[in-house]
């Protein structure tokens, strides 16, 4: 059989388009790169996430470029549920309409649309009901802090674990603004109509640029938290993520890499590797 360079590289584009086709829609990679989910997941953790756990979509970033694009739902399977740990692109802060760095974060999903979060002293309540910690959290020890001026809404008085409560916004449902609370919603409404286009005159809020005193919400939105709370930037500190910035859901570490650890030659060249979380499955 001889060897025909034409078809070489017929396999070999076969290949690579199979897959970016399942990098880009069925299954991706993701490296751990801080603490935040600790010890649920560790840095230097490598996972794989589920593209398809909640609904086919289109990409959301430029197949081989880390440049992101709007994406949009093909067919919806099932619904998020609250504790699933999942990877999203990160939404902005509050006084950001589009992120200044586009980035992915991964959280566990602790409020669904509708839910009604508050975190009492370190505990988490949703619609008034204490749920579970995460076998792995790290539960936070100094439960009296001081207000936390980052901490999203603004001048609440709130701390990362005295909370709340928060409703967290669904489709359809109505907000009633005022120049009181027009601050928490800015960022949220010019997101969802595409650019700034809120502003406020006086006692007159204008959102493309008409007067307006409510505003219905176009999207559902999920609350997220970091199992390691107090080391965890989440939607206490910059708000709510929009389902349609859900990427996929992880569900294992196949590979386990701690840093930290130095490998002094060939003989400790896998020291660093942590055995036990191979293949790890991810709750």
């Amino acid at each position: 059989m001889s060897f025909s360079p034409k078809k070489f590289l017929k396999y070999i584009f076969i290949a690579l388009l199979a897959a970016v086709l399942i990098k880009s829609f069925i299954f991706d990679a993701y490296m751990i790169p801080t603490g935040s989910m600790e010890n649920t997941l560790l840095e230097g953790d490598y996972i794989l996430i589920n593209k398809v756990a909640y609904s086919l979509s289109t990409p959301h970033t430029i197949p081989l470029l880390n440049t992101w694009i709007s994406s949009a739902q093909l067919i919806n399977f099932k619904e998020p549920k609250q504790g699933d740990v999942v990877i999203f692109k990160f939404p902005g802060y509050p006084t950001e309409v589009y992120p200044e760095e586009n980035s992915s974060f991964i959280k566990r999903i602790i409020g669904l649309p509708g839910d009604t979060v508050q975190i009492i002293k370190g505990e988490v309540f949703v619609n008034h009901i204490k749920i579970e910690l995460p076998k792995d959290a790290i539960i936070p020890f100094d439960k009296t802090k001081n207000p936390d001026p980052r901490i999203y809404p603004k001048n609440r008085n709130w701390e990362n674990n005295n909370y709340g409560p928060v409703v967290v916004p669904k489709e359809g449902d109505t907000i009633q603004l005022n120049t009181k609370n027009i601050e928490d919603w800015q960022a949220l409404i010019d997101r969802e109509l595409g650019g700034k286009v809120v502003s406020v005159e006086g006692s007159v809020i204008n959102i493309q640029k008409r007067p307006e005193r409510e505003y219905t919400v176009k999207k559902n939105y999920y609350f997220m938290l970091g199992d390691n709370r107090e080391d965890s930037m989440d939607s206490r500190y910059w708000g709510f993520v929009p389902k349609d910035y859900i990427i996929g859901k992880a569900v294992l570490v196949y590979w386990s890499w701690d840093s930290y650890k130095s490998a002094n030659g060939i003989t400790e060249f896998f020291k660093p590797l942590r055995l036990k979380r191979l293949f790890k499955i991810i709750n």
